[in-house]
C-alpha cells in the first residue's frame, strides 16, 4: 500500500491546469467531508501534490472554498439564463428555470452539496459564501417577474422566494434520492405551477 509521499505526483502542469485540478479535486473533498471536516492537507493529498503547491494557488481554505462557491454560482446561473432565453413565455421561462435548476443539481451533484449542505448554514462565513449565489440568481430571477405596480425591492423579494423553492425542492430531492433526471423533469412541471399559480395570484 503506497503512502502519501508515494501518491505525491512531481509532475509539473502549466498554473491554470493545476489550479483547475486543484479546484475540481478540493470540490470532491469537500463534498465527501464538509468544509470542517476538510483540511488543506487533504485537498493537497487527493490532488497528489504538496502542501506548498497548494498554497501556491490558494492563500487559505476559506479562499479555496470561495472561489469554489463562486464558480459553481457562475455556472448555476449560466444554466438558468440559457434554459430561459430559449423559452417562449413567462409561464414557460418560470418552468425552464426550475427545470435547469433541477437538472443542474442532479448533473452537478458535488457541487451542490458543497453549495446547500445543511451544515454549511450553521457557519457565517459559509452562509455568506451561499448568500451570494442565492443572490446572483435572484438577481436574475427578478428580471422575469413582470408585476403590474410592484417596486424592484419587492420583486426582489418575490425572486429571492422563487429561489428558496427551488433550492429547498433540489436539496430534498437529492437527499430523498427521488428519482433521475427525466424524473427531475416532470418535478420541475409540478413545482413551477406551485410557483406559477403564486405570482399570478400576485398579479390578480
Amino acid at each position: 500500500m503506497s503512502s502519501a509521499a508515494d501518491r505525491t505526483t512531481t509532475t509539473r502542469l502549466p498554473a491554470p491546469e493545476r489550479r483547475r485540478q486543484l479546484l475540481d479535486v478540493a470540490l470532491e473533498t469537500f463534498a465527501a467531508n464538509g468544509f470542517h471536516g476538510t483540511s488543506m492537507n487533504d485537498v493537497a493529498e487527493a490532488a497528489g501534490v504538496t502542501k506548498p503547491v497548494l498554497y501556491q494557488h490558494f492563500a487559505s481554505k476559506d479562499a479555496l472554498y470561495n472561489e469554489l462557491v463562486d464558480e459553481m454560482g457562475a455556472r448555476l446561473e449560466e444554466a438558468i439564463v440559457q434554459a430561459v432565453a430559449e423559452a417562449d413565455g413567462p409561464r414557460q421561462q418560470v418552468e425552464a428555470g426550475f427545470r435547469a435548476y433541477f437538472r443542474w443539481s442532479i448533473g452537478q451533484g458535488a457541487a451542490f452539496r458543497v453549495l446547500f449542505a445543511d451544515r454549511n448554514r450553521a457557519d457565517p462565513d459559509l452562509a455568506t459564501a451561499v448568500a451570494r449565489v442565492e443572490a446572483m440568481v435572484a438577481d436574475r430571477v427578478a428580471s422575469l417577474i413582470e408585476i403590474e405596480g410592484l417596486n424592484d425591492d419587492a420583486r426582489r423579494v418575490l425572486a429571492l422566494g422563487v429561489v428558496g423553492i427551488a433550492e429547498s425542492t433540489s436539496r430534498h430531492w437529492l437527499r430523498l434520492g427521488l428519482g433521475d433526471g427525466s424524473d427531475a423533469d416532470a418535478f420541475a412541471h409540478q413545482v413551477a405551477r406551485l410557483a406559477w399559480t403564486g405570482l399570478r395570484g400576485i398579479h390578480n
